[in-house]
């Protein structure tokens, strides 16, 4: 029995078949978050990276540095828990894989809080937070972020639902124990990754995360 001209449309789409559970693919990209769009402020921005770093320093950079460290491109998806996906974006920023090289973690560190405007926190397993495919973003297809989807720089983590990639991230706290984030601590599953449809903390099992 052949195809609908609908099923050919969407077997010939980029990305087609490649959607976790419960998602539906997107075009277009929705504009969602928690509280306000905040001002950016260029002399003042600082990225910082603190909590169990491997020698106990902060480290710390300027907007103008960060922007000069070596800059990498993942083409990977997003996938929100509100069910949207957008298949196949190109983002360019700072991989993660830099910023651990950059400043290194202590040893016994097994979990990274990302830390964004207005006190907003996501927490992420290290291996997480290390996979090739995690970055920090400034651009999105190769053009800069618009304020509303996280300029000047959002975390994208493409294996996972999106709010553990916030955006307006100022920082990366290394932590030698888990320890539950903004949304996190609002019902929203521990580790949230998608092709397991983990959407909420009701979902979690012993080992997920911290009790809440």
């Amino acid at each position: 029995m052949g195809q609908s001209e609908n099923e050919q449309a969407r077997a010939q789409e980029p990305g087609a078949g490649e959607l976790p559970p419960g998602q539906r693919l997107q075009r277009g990209w929705p504009v969602l978050h928690y509280g306000p769009v905040p001002r950016f402020k260029p002399l003042t921005w600082e990225f910082q990276v603190f909590g169990a770093t491997a020698s106990g320093d902060k480290h710390s950079w300027n907007h103008e540095g960060f922007m000069t460290l070596p800059r990498t491109t993942v083409t990977a998806d997003l996938h929100c828990v509100t069910r949207f996906s957008m298949l196949g974006s190109r983002w360019g920023g700072v991989s993660t894989a830099t910023v651990l090289e950059l400043a290194p973690p202590a040893p016994d560190v097994t979990h990274v809080m990302v830390w964004a405007e207005y006190g907003f926190s996501s927490n992420l397993r290290l291996a997480d937070f290390a996979d090739p495919s995690s970055l920090f973003a400034t651009h999105r297809n190769d053009e800069p972020l618009t304020v509303e989807h996280g300029f000047p720089v959002r975390m994208v983590v493409p294996h996972l639902y999106a709010w553990k990639g916030p955006k307006w991230v100022r920082g990366v706290e290394y932590m030698t124990a888990d320890r539950r984030g903004f949304w996190e601590e609002r019902g929203y599953h521990n580790i949230g990754d998608p092709w397991a449809e983990q959407r909420y903390s009701y979902q979690e099992v012993p080992g997920d995360g911290p009790e809440l």
